[in-house]
């Protein structure tokens, strides 16, 4: 029964492959057309076998001697068109279909939740993008023209075959039960082994993208011997599955040959002894035994194909479930033409991450007047980046709602609420793009030279912007590894400054800044602060005191809440941070 389901659920998933070229049906059917002349091609390859010998070679026919020649160019030629316009075709089709499933999947990832990221492998989802779908790329183009145009080749080689001697084609349907069990078998190895396999090339780029992103972290730690032996017993694993799936294939191949040879054997003995039903000349004989002959070709074909046509459907599989998986839920549909005031009030929020790891926030109330700047202080796990990004709906809360000016956050449409938002987080993220690029980002993309010179003036990055060769037209590399951490973080700062949000998150903003830059920046800072409601985290006490009002959190609670002034004067969790920095400082 498990079997069953298990072969309706790879059909099912070829199907939705097959699917996806529904809107190419002309190509299809022209690749149809082409496979039909290649089939036909074969037959006629076979037939002409028997005037050759018969009358050429035997009855010496002038005629047809002069005709032969002609008959194998044409012949050839027909199967050459037949083979060009089916692989062209469905190749064309087939690179359309992993175009479009590519693009799919792209923009799947765009819209996943924060969560799916929390617990899915980077190294896999890049293994489906790239390497997956390859593995469909071969199952929908070489495996197809395979299967379509090889089944045609037997269907048309049978018929022959069974015109020629119904009598001497029995042996060939008395084998392929045989056959067909091989084949039932070999697929539901090689289907396992492809997941397998996928799975284990996953885990393959993941341990190579974490060297390359950690490369200086391995070096100056010494994890290469780490490293190296991690990366060996994950590249072992996939030799090893490898080779289990090489096994699988190098052994069912000779064993349908022999099975073949079997049938081969039988129709050579008997058709050389004839009968009272049949009686062949050399010609017919030779004519049988090339159309059989060329039969094992395709035959032989459709079982190699099986290999990367079950790993094609395993790929398809992993990719199908990825579409598959929910995308983050927007039932918002109130709509915010303009700016909003930027009130926000968090009532009774709980959230929890996992029910396993419990709850990181409990029963907060907080209500942040516009333009008011709150910072959000505590030690690391109590809550404080769990706040804020509940803010733009990176996640719900599990209890408790979220409100900006009295509307809850889920009632508005998530690119609504996202506008009004703007973020700058100690994760610093630069695209391999222009400096200028990166300031003008997304929604921004239409933001005039002169404005992105403004913000990045504000956010103090002229200074090193004008020193470069191609200025703001300068590619920072990937992840903007080509500038430091303090240039990043003015340029993230400069993104957010030409935003020009109502409600302004800072995580650690400042936290990559030298102390020079870091006064210039948090002189900027305030400016924009002014007309803002600003949520501030911080570790560095220092950079909050100018806070409207400070919130001290304290295992996803609040512990304490006032002023710099009143929090060091109650003598609680902040005064204790605050004396504890300042004699590390000192």
């Amino acid at each position: 029964m498990t079997d069953r389901r298990n072969e309706d659920s790879a059909a099912g998933v070829y199907r939705r492959l097959i699917r996806y070229a529904g809107e190419y049906k002309l190509i299809f059917l022209l690749a149809g057309l082409a496979m039909l002349l290649g089939a036909l091609g074969e037959g006629a390859t076979a037939w002409l076998m028997k005037p050759l010998l018969d009358q050429g070679f035997v009855e010496r026919d002038a005629d047809v001697i002069r005709l032969i020649p002609i008959g194998v160019l044409v012949i050839a030629l027909v199967r050459g068109l037949g083979t060009f316009g089916s692989s062209y075709a469905v190749g064309w089709v087939a690179r359309n279909v992993i175009k479009k499933l590519r693009q799919e999947v792209f923009e799947k990832l765009l819209s996943m939740p924060a969560r799916y990221y929390d617990q899915a492998s980077g190294g896999q989802l890049v293994s489906k993008i790239t390497y997956n779908i390859e593995q469909v790329a071969e199952s929908s183009s070489r495996a197809l023209i395979v299967v379509l145009g090889d089944s045609l080749r037997v269907i048309v080689l049978v018929g022959y075959l069974l015109w020629m001697s119904w009598q001497l084609s029995v042996f060939i349907f008395v084998l392929m039960p045989i056959l067909t069990f091989i084949v039932r078998w070999v697929s539901k190895r090689f289907r396992r082994y492809s997941t397998r396999i996928q799975n284990s090339m996953g885990d393959v780029t993941q341990v190579a993208e974490e060297i390359i992103i950690g490369q200086r972290v391995i070096k100056i730690f010494g994890g290469e011997e780490y490293e190296r032996e991690r990366f060996a017993q994950v590249n072992e694993h996939n030799r090893r599955l490898h080779m289990k799936l090489l096994a699988t294939k190098a052994g069912s191949v000779p064993v349908v040959q022999v099975i073949g040879s079997i049938g081969i054997a039988l129709v050579v003995y008997f058709a050389a002894r004839g009968s009272d039903d049949f009686s062949f000349t050399a010609g017919d004989f030779t004519s049988y035994l090339g159309a059989l002959l060329l039969l094992s070709q395709p035959l032989k074909r459709l079982t190699e194909i099986n290999e990367p046509l079950q790993r094609g459907i395993a790929a398809a599989r992993s990719i199908f479930e990825l579409l598959d998986s929910p995308s983050q839920v927007d039932e918002g549909r109130k709509r915010i033409e303009g700016r909003v005031r930027g009130e926000v009030r968090f009532e009774n929020v709980h959230f929890a991450y996992s029910e396993e790891k419990g709850e990181v926030l409990r029963g907060l109330d907080i209500t942040v007047k516009a333009g008011e700047t709150v910072a959000l202080v505590g030690r690391s796990g109590s809550g404080k980046s769990s706040l804020v990004s509940l803010i733009p709906r990176f996640y719900d809360p599990t209890a408790g709602a979220i409100y900006v000016d009295g509307i809850d956050i889920r009632e508005l449409r998530l690119i609504d609420l996202r506008r009004q938002i703007a973020l700058v987080s100690q994760d610093i993220v630069l695209f391999n793009d222009t400096i200028a690029h990166n300031i003008a980002y997304g929604s921004m993309a239409h933001a005039s030279m002169d404005e992105v010179r403004a913000a990045a003036e504000a956010a103090h990055a002229l200074e090193f912007i004008d020193t470069l060769p191609q200025g703001f037209d300068t590619i920072v590399g990937d992840r903007g590894l080509l500038l430091s951490g303090g240039q990043r973080q003015r340029l993230a700062i400069a993104r957010a400054l030409l935003k020009n949000a109502p409600i302004l998150i800072l995580d650690e903003a400042t936290s990559a800044l030298d102390t020079e830059s870091e006064r210039y920046i948090q002189a900027a800072l305030d400016e924009l602060m002014k007309s803002r409601t600003t949520f501030v985290i911080a570790h560095r006490l220092s950079t909050v005191e100018k806070a409207d009002r400070i919130i001290v959190m304290d295992a996803g609670r609040i512990a304490e809440e006032g002023t710099h002034p009143e929090l060091l004067e109650k003598g609680g969790i902040y005064s204790a941070l605050y004396r504890m920095q300042f004699s590390d400082e000192v």
